[in-house]
């Protein structure tokens, strides 16, 4: 029976870069760097966001940019203290997508390696009484 969610990998083309990312953006905690002597396939870092182990690994960066995300919980009243920190990292924010009201919102943002992230105020009990609702209100 699966548990619970082990650990998220991202393969990027600089380390520093990404630690940085990681570190300013998502309070992320630096708990292993490999080195010039990785265990594993290549150099890699490995971090903590809350009880959430996010690993870095030296690659190629992703060939193009997709809506395949990861996106992490933040309260609303923070969402400007959130944006603030990705644009001074100069990181590529993108325009929200479309909403309901009471699904939340979003804040979406490339890294240099085309991955795309979301700070997002919402729950999945949230958005499912919203489109509860919306489907009762359109009945």
């Amino acid at each position: 029976m699966i548990e619970d969610i082990s650990h998220i990998t991202f393969i990027v083309s600089d380390l520093d870069r990404m630690s940085e990312i990681l570190e300013t953006v998502f309070g992320a905690r630096e708990v292993y760097a490999s080195g010039e002597k990785p265990f594993s396939l290549a150099p890699e870092k490995f971090f903590t966001i809350g009880d959430l182990w996010v690993a870095i690994m030296q690659g190629k960066s992703l060939s193009e940019r997709t809506y395949n995300h990861v996106a992490f919980k933040i309260r609303d009243e923070d969402i400007d203290i959130y944006l603030e920190r990705i644009r001074s990292l100069d990181l590529d924010v993108m325009p929200p997508r479309p909403r309901v009201e009471g699904e939340g919102r979003s804040i979406y943002f490339h890294d240099a390696d085309n991955h795309l992230f979301e700070l997002h105020t919402g729950t999945l009990a949230g958005r499912l009484e919203t489109y509860s609702r919306l489907k009762e209100a359109a009945e």
